[in-house]
């Protein structure tokens, strides 16, 4: 009896037109960061912002339906919508599944909004596959969403220059059954719950609750405990990256090889340095550096640029690699083209 396998049909992402450039970023930190520092160290030479009417919401339909155009598939087909857009959106505690799902007529689906921060596409993939292998009712899965927490960045904030880099646009991924294609291996994740309320928004929850008083920090990130996390990261952000990749690839039942890393923005020392540890040159991945770091979209768009760019071909292991704050890293393994 053949083995159920889940395979990628459709990639879709939508990137908003307005734009930050280093100087600007820059200038919005007083001149803290100079440009130089911005680009070289940060790793942003212009990120994306939204233009007028780019909800996080909406961003994940423009998405859906280029990733639909590229399945060539109708809405109908889809039956489960897993849906990655980040909790800053249009309006709080609506369901940002169901709306896509009404935005790009699915009919047929049911969905559940999923959120992992930055790691959340992968490990809504894995959701994907998870529920496409058990539920014989389901054949295609949508994972969209859009992400625009630049909104929520204080770039006088010295303690949160990490997320300086956070920009906007929409990604979607579309799954499906017995694809023979493009398939969705091994996925590992790994999560540290100590880490879990190191950085957040201290003001807009029930503990803090909006005021006159506070309202300037009203969702404005944070890093609540700066010293605990820069050391805990130190100390296992990297391990638990290898672990992750290295058990993906076991999962996968198939000798570890990268062809491609489709891998998060950071700071670019550190990018450059994680891909000669792993034995990766330059071509093997793409530096976001003119787009910024649009959350858990990072893996669907370096992905999509590097199909553009014919960084990937039939046969080779893509590795998506990503790392959420709270603080999740995840990695999936990716065989691309028609099964032999």
């Amino acid at each position: 009896m053949k083995k159920e396998n889940v395979g990628i049909a459709g990639l879709g992402v939508y990137i908003p037109n307005n734009k930050m450039t280093a100087k600007e970023l820059s200038d919005a930190t007083k001149g803290v960061w100079s440009e130089e520092a911005v680009i070289e160290k940060l790793g942003i030479v212009e990120k994306k912002l939204p233009a007028e009417g780019d909800g996080s919401q909406i961003m994940g339909v423009y998405a859906s339906l280029n990733a639909l155009k590229d399945a060539n598939i109708s809405a109908e087909e889809i039956d489960c919508v897993l849906c990655i857009t980040e909790e800053w959106k249009e309006y709080p505690l609506t369901t940002s599944a169901n709306h896509i799902i009404q935005e790009i007529g699915a009919t047929n689906a049911w969905g559940i909004d999923v959120q992992n921060r930055c790691c959340t596409s992968v490990s809504a993939m894995k959701l994907a596959k998870d529920i496409l292998i058990a539920d014989d009712e389901v054949n295609a899965v949508l994972v969209a969403g859009g992400y625009r927490n630049c909104d929520v960045v204080d770039y006088e904030d010295s303690d949160v220059s990490m997320m300086f880099d956070l920009a906007a646009g929409g990604g979607a991924i579309i799954l499906k059954k017995n694809m023979d294609k493009n398939l969705l291996l091994g996925t590992h994740i790994i999560s540290d719950g100590s880490l879990a309320r190191s950085a957040g928004s201290l003001v807009g929850g029930i503990n803090q609750p909006v005021t006159p008083e506070n309202m300037k920090d009203f969702m404005k990130l944070r890093i609540l405990e700066p010293n605990y996390m820069k050391n805990r990261l130190k100390e296992v952000s990297s391990d638990n990256w290898i672990k992750c990749i290295d058990k993906s690839f076991e999962k996968s039942g198939i000798e570890k090889k990268i062809d491609f890393l489709a891998i998060l923005h950071f700071k670019r020392s550190a990018h450059y340095a994680f891909l000669k540890a792993n034995d990766l040159t330059e071509d093997q991945s793409i530096y976001l550096e003119n787009y910024g770091h649009i959350g858990q979209i990072d893996q669907i768009l370096s992905l999509h640029l590097a199909l553009q760019e014919g960084k990937v071909k039939d046969g080779d292991n893509v590795v998506m690699l990503a790392a959420g704050i709270g603080y999740t890293w995840a990695s999936n393994v990716i065989r691309w083209g028609k099964v032999n």
